[in-house]
């Protein structure tokens, strides 16, 4: 595999639709971490844009909880709970969490996430609560499907975090 200076996977080029889908989500996955690297506690806590509350580690939180819902919920059909026990999605930050604990907790869901997409065709079928079919008009939806809106969730959510970043110590970039 080949990554880029900073580490982060480079989607293979030529790969495969699965290949391809898995690639660009591990980009942005890695992307993510890579806007939180280098800040300590105080800095992942700091709300950057005057007119938001979000945080990084706030941003971490939540797509641990994207990824227990998409992969674990919908596409394996498990019943889990939230992992962090709040309406916020994952959003609210608990005073005695620190990032490296957010960070390991993410780590944990995306290896579940990873493992529960092996072997599984794009065109594996989960299914949506109540309330999510409601508003999508399905019950159903493809791991193909899944795939694409993560790669969508996380790289919007990378625009934030770059947002964010770039408030607490100046760095843009990747």
């Amino acid at each position: 595999m080949t990554t880029l200076p900073d580490g982060r996977p480079v989607p293979d080029p030529t790969a495969g639709e699965p290949a391809m889908l898995m690639g660009w989500l591990d980009f942005h996955r890695e992307t993510l971490v890579l806007k939180c690297s280098g800040l300590d506690d105080a800095q992942t806590r700091v709300a950057a844009v005057r007119s938001s509350s979000l945080t990084l580690l706030g941003l971490v939180q939540h797509l641990a909880e994207v990824e227990r819902n998409w992969f674990q919920r919908v596409l394996a059909g498990r019943d889990v709970p939230p992992v962090y026990e709040d309406a916020s999605g994952g959003f609210a930050l608990a005073p005695e969490r620190t990032y490296a604990q957010a960070l390991a907790v993410w780590r944990r869901e995306v290896a579940v996430s990873r493992k529960l997409c092996e072997g599984r065709s794009l065109d594996a079928v989960g299914r949506l609560s109540e309330r999510e079919a409601a508003v999508m008009g399905s019950a159903e939806v493809s791991l193909r499907w899944i795939l694409v809106h993560l790669v969508e969730e996380y790289a919007r959510h990378n625009g934030h975090a770059d947002l964010l970043r770039e408030g607490i110590d100046g760095v843009t970039g990747p």
